[in-house]
């Protein structure tokens, strides 16, 4: 699903008046929980996951071309959880 048909979809939904103010909504939505994971917090929907930041360690790698070990540095990235709701509804 592209942005553009979620943006339809939070549309017809949230009985909304415009497209614009779907995706002005997603737009927020989206900076808000970055917003929050950036300064160390997680997020939580209760039922449907939670957003964390966890470290992920320095590694050794190999260079798929030429063979050569590297070294791949430690980096934070992004974790989701899914709820047991969102669990239950895929199943």
């Amino acid at each position: 699903m592209t942005k553009a048909e979620f943006v339809e979809k939070i549309f017809s939904k949230a009985n909304l008046s415009s497209k614009a103010q779907a995706e002005a909504a997603l737009d927020a939505t989206i900076a808000t929980i970055a917003d929050a994971l950036k300064s160390g917090d997680s997020v939580v929907f209760t039922g449907f996951g939670s957003f964390k930041v966890a470290e992920r360690a320095a590694r050794k790698g190999r260079n798929p071309r030429s063979g050569e070990e590297l070294v791949i540095p430690a980096t934070k990235v992004v974790k989701f959880t899914p709820g047991k709701m969102l669990k239950d509804a895929v199943k």
